[in-house]
């Protein structure tokens, strides 16, 4: 089964990554598409980024929750407790660390990160 990393806030204001299982349903689409998905999510647009090697982004939190979604090249997000969670191609990961002490994002590896950057929508309340 498909998984995700989450790296969200925890109550004690730090960061934390969790690896979670990417729930999966039969679909059939209008133009006959079948198999298994998710469900549809908001997204407010995507941008496609490419990191070069050694690239660090020290201590920062999520801008927004939003999707990476690793393209090539291969990643490490860390977070306070030391926890490395390592990311590469076809890997997503959902940040959503809005608040607190936040994650480290380094590219590793000899070659330049290319990824997907998928804003989320935010839920509209009734």
């Amino acid at each position: 089964m498909p998984s995700i990393f989450r790296v969200y806030t925890g109550a004690d204001g730090q960061s934390h990554l969790a690896e979670e299982p990417l729930v999966l349903q039969s679909f059939v689409d209008s133009e006959g598409a079948y198999g298994e998905g998710t469900p549809l999510q908001g997204a407010t647009g995507i941008t496609f980024r490419l990191a070069p090697p050694g690239y660090i982004l020290s201590w920062h939190c999520a801008p927004r929750r939003q999707y990476t979604i690793t393209l090539s090249g291969a990643a490490e997000v860390e977070v306070g407790d030391g926890t490395v969670a390592r990311v590469g191609p076809g890997d997503v990961l959902l940040a959503e660390d809005l608040t607190g002490q936040g994650h480290i994002s380094r590219v590793v590896g000899t070659e330049p990160r290319f990824y997907a950057v998928v804003p989320l929508a935010e839920a509209s309340s009734c």
